[in-house]
């Protein structure tokens, strides 16, 4: 081994061989293959958005019985808006929906805060009670819920289905809040309330000010809940004028032959409002939240 400069015998003092060390492992981690990471990265997303490609593919391919030979048609998207009711089922879809993320956020806003903030028994005990009533699945009261609504005529009813949406997502919802209101320093209220601020404005101007990326995952977290959901809708709605998207494309399914151009092509319209929310919005979920907030501090 050759002799490292300053020593006397030829043999490094351990001090000296540390530096060393550490740019070699440096060096090392620089030279790690970044690429195959990147690889692994896209066939997973590739393989994650087969069954998407297959639904699109399939939602412009003419029908089996169709005489066209073009490998691209549109006659699936035409048939779908001018013979069956999707312009109606959207309605519903985007009423039942709209009104699941509105009372969802307004109340998992205020009991998250709640949940965060506070410290005692009965608040130990809501939480638990959250925890409890969002282990249950759905279909355990879907039943019961449906007897219950059907003596005061919320059955087959777009808010018989809204409340039952708001009841499913607001435990999730409020853990959500809860969660990202914890990451916002009460010192920050403090401030506010020096500077004679309420409580209510704390947490109005300070708080959800600065919660506006957990607010954004709340609503779309509610926001899937309803516009996905088939189970409660089949249960509760019976006419097809209070159908939604998905009740609607259980309709072309009959017992002998299934159209799956027009099923595939009335899945590309459910995937469209997800995908547009998801591009306007992603961008507000990297937005450092409390980070202005903490320069002066």
């Amino acid at each position: 081994m050759s002799a490292v400069p300053g020593t006397l015998s030829g043999q490094a003092t351990v001090e000296q061989l540390e530096p060393l060390a550490a740019g070699d492992r440096q060096s090392g981690t620089r030279k790690k293959p970044v690429w195959r990471y990147t690889i692994v990265v896209f066939v997973i997303t590739g393989l994650a958005l087969v069954p998407v490609g297959v639904t699109i593919w399939e939602a412009f391919k003419p029908q089996l019985s169709s005489t066209s030979h073009a490998v691209f048609t549109w006659s699936n998207f035409s048939y779908i808006f001018s013979q069956t009711g999707v312009f109606t089922w959207l309605r519903n879809s985007l009423i039942v929906t709209s009104c699941t993320v509105v009372f969802a956020v307004v109340v998992a806003c205020p009991a998250g805060y709640v949940l965060s903030r506070a410290r005692s028994k009965a608040i130990n005990g809501y939480a638990l009670l959250l925890f409890v009533g969002q282990s249950f699945p759905v279909i355990v009261s879907a039943v019961p819920l449906f007897i219950l609504f059907s003596h005061v005529n919320l059955d087959d009813n777009l808010l018989g289905v809204a409340i039952v949406y708001v009841c499913s997502s607001i435990s999730v919802a409020v853990w959500m809040m809860a969660a990202y209101i914890d990451t916002v320093p009460v010192s920050l209220e403090e401030s506010g309330w020096i500077d004679g601020c309420s409580l209510y404005g704390g947490f109005i101007k300070i708080v959800l000010r600065n919660c506006l990326p957990g607010i954004l995952s709340t609503a779309i977290f509610a926001f899937l809940i309803a516009w996905n959901d088939f189970l409660i809708a089949v249960v509760f709605l019976r006419s097809s004028s209070n159908f939604t998207l998905p009740l609607g494309l259980e309709t072309f399914f009959s017992e002998n032959t299934t159209q799956w151009g027009y099923v595939m092509a009335l899945s590309v319209v459910v995937m469209v409002p997800p995908i547009v929310i998801f591009t306007l919005l992603h961008r507000y979920f990297s937005i450092g939240g409390i980070g202005g907030s903490l320069g002066g501090h």
